[in-house]
């Protein structure tokens, strides 16, 4: 009984996902999956970029990839196909998503913003780096293989943020790094399965079934060259 009031009493763990889901696959799946898992998360909300302000644009409309999405999480308890960043206008900007989520769930959330190891080491480009850690605490899907030095601006503002355990982490609301190494790691890449798709190539267990389907019924992504 102790345990289920401790439970029930702890803040809640709220984390967000970005990315253009260009489209959702596997390894996004999976890592949202073991995310929950290792971090005690009540939610995660996966939510795709409208347009992203370092990435080139998305080949297929914000609905479309958002109906992926969808389709990709199923029933899968906790997971969130989330839209906020489509109702704006001009480019994603991670920490006004992050401002909306904050004033849903309150103060005391642990509200955390996760992102993969590549745009992490872009992290000073973004908009106003130093406000995002004024909103959230940072999980950084780390690269075992990477051994590169982090380039001194990053180093700068990552400075006394840095935390080792799950635990650590969530004894703040907000202002501190974590460096996590999940379990699968798959290596499964969006631009391979656009090209695929693009060339009428198979794209079986790189997708979920459903997706895959959707995908191959509507010719996304589909050279405009090939005949339909």
């Amino acid at each position: 009984m102790a345990r289920f009031v401790a439970e029930a009493s702890r803040p809640r763990r709220i984390a967000m996902l970005g990315g253009t889901f260009d489209p959702v696959h596997l390894g996004h799946l999976r890592s949202a999956v073991e995310l929950q898992e290792a971090l005690g998360l009540d939610h995660l909300h996966m939510v795709p970029a409208a347009r992203s302000p370092l990435r080139d644009s998305p080949q297929i409309a914000p609905e479309e990839r958002l109906a992926l999405l969808r389709l990709g999480i199923g029933d899968t308890p906790g997971l969130v196909a989330d839209a906020r960043e489509f109702g704006r206008s001009g480019p994603s900007y991670t920490a006004d998503t992050l401002a909306e989520l904050r004033d849903a769930y309150g103060e005391a959330a642990r509200l955390i913003m996760v992102l993969g190891h590549d745009a992490f080491m872009r992290l000073p480009e973004w908009r106003d780096p130093y406000r995002l850690f004024e909103l959230a605490n940072l999980v950084v899907i780390d690269r075992p293989d990477h051994e590169a030095p982090s380039p001194q601006a990053l180093a700068e503002l990552l400075s006394g943020r840095e935390v080792d355990g799950v635990a650590d982490l969530m004894a703040s609301p907000h202002g501190h790094l974590l460096r996590l190494t999940l379990p699968s790691r798959m290596a499964i890449s969006a631009t391979e399965i656009r090209r695929r798709l693009a060339e009428g190539e198979s794209v079986r267990y790189l997708l979920p079934e459903a997706v895959e389907s959707h995908l191959l019924a509507h010719g996304l992504y589909r050279s405009r060259s090939r005949p339909r």
